[in-house]
């Protein structure tokens, strides 16, 4: 059933389709009294954009509503006269299909979100190779593969221990909802809607925000600077703080400098991090302090995994503590 993306409360149909499909009119919620679904009239950019501004109403939309079937007008009357029982083995035909098309999404978005992030991983260990299409050599295309099936293996780590976490989690909530109350709590309709395919769906969503802007880093470098860096463009980039008579301006902008702040690792790891916990906290509908929790047990069981692969994958020293150093989402 879908849920309204301001209250998440549960609602029969999110909009109501008159004589063609360009003409319909959308539900308001029984609860808020607001559209249950606005995003249901928007089109696939702006629903790309809100998803790269995290907001939360789109992750309701994508999770829960995307996918179901309008009210017909010409089958209001009918609807309403028919026994709810007899619509039991539909609802359950048609949840199954739900459910089927969202595992079929989740491979479809993995697949896609799984060659990105392998190429731009073997960007950084091969940084030289990969500003030159002639060096895609029989060898060159090995180390790929090799880093593509590391990244497949770090993912279903991460999944896996982030599903492991989430399980317990939601035990650890719902025991503390009840605890000290008369009557068992009532349940949002985010979480009566829950099923575990949400969980590696909400976090490929939430990696299109890591995605986009490291993409935006590979592509805009920073120039070098003009007072301390010479025209080598390897030269790391330093902020050029002359015109600033306050120290502490100066110091500010100092920590930016590319040889002390890596800016990819803050994007994957820092950014990466909230994106997940902020999509993992529309799914599982709890504290932010449990979804740190899920978080870091993912974080953990994914370090783990990149320990282990860092020698075979990276092949030397070096290469192997690059691929720790960006290992995690």
């Amino acid at each position: 059933m879908p849920i309204c993306t301001t209250c998440t409360h549960p609602i029969a149909h999110l909009y109501t389709v008159y004589e063609s499909a360009y003409n319909l009119r959308l539900e308001q919620c029984s609860n808020c009294q607001a559209f249950a679904d606005p995003y249901v009239e928007h089109d696939s950019l702006t629903l790309l954009l809100d998803l790269i501004l995290l907001k939360r109403s789109v992750y309701r939309h994508l999770l829960y509503n995307r996918g179901t079937e309008p009210s017909r007008a010409h089958n209001l009357s009918k609807n309403q006269n028919t026994d709810h029982q007899l619509h039991k083995p539909a609802l359950r035909d048609k949840e199954h299909l739900r459910e089927k098309a969202r595992w079929w999404l989740i491979l479809q978005l993995g697949g896609g979100l799984l060659a990105v992030d392998a190429f731009i991983r073997w960007a950084h260990l091969n940084p030289l190779m990969s500003s030159s299409i002639s060096l895609w050599t029989a060898e060159t295309n090995i180390a790929f593969l090799r880093i593509m099936i590391g990244c497949f293996i770090e993912m279903v780590a991460f999944h896996g221990g982030v599903v492991f976490a989430s399980f317990f989690v939601m035990m650890l909530s719902d025991w503390i909802r009840s605890w000290g109350s008369s009557s068992p709590p009532v349940a949002s309709g985010v979480r009566q809607e829950f099923r575990y395919s949400l969980i590696p769906l909400t976090i490929f969503y939430s990696s299109l925000t890591k995605l986009f802007l490291l993409f935006l880093l590979s592509i805009w470098r920073p120039s070098s600077s003009v007072t301390k860096a010479s025209t080598s463009s390897t030269t790391p980039y330093y902020w050029d703080t002359s015109y600033y008579d306050n120290p502490f301006i100066a110091s500010a902008l100092e920590i930016w400098d590319e040889d002390k702040l890596d800016r990819e690792w803050v994007v994957r790891n820092v950014l990466g991090g909230m994106a997940a916990g902020f999509g993992l906290r529309v799914v599982l509908d709890c504290h932010p302090i449990y979804t740190t929790i899920v978080i870091l047990v993912g974080w953990v069981v994914k370090t783990a995994v990149a320990g282990l692969l860092k020698d075979w994958v990276g092949g030397d020293e070096h290469s192997g503590e690059v691929w720790l150093a960006y290992s995690i989402p």
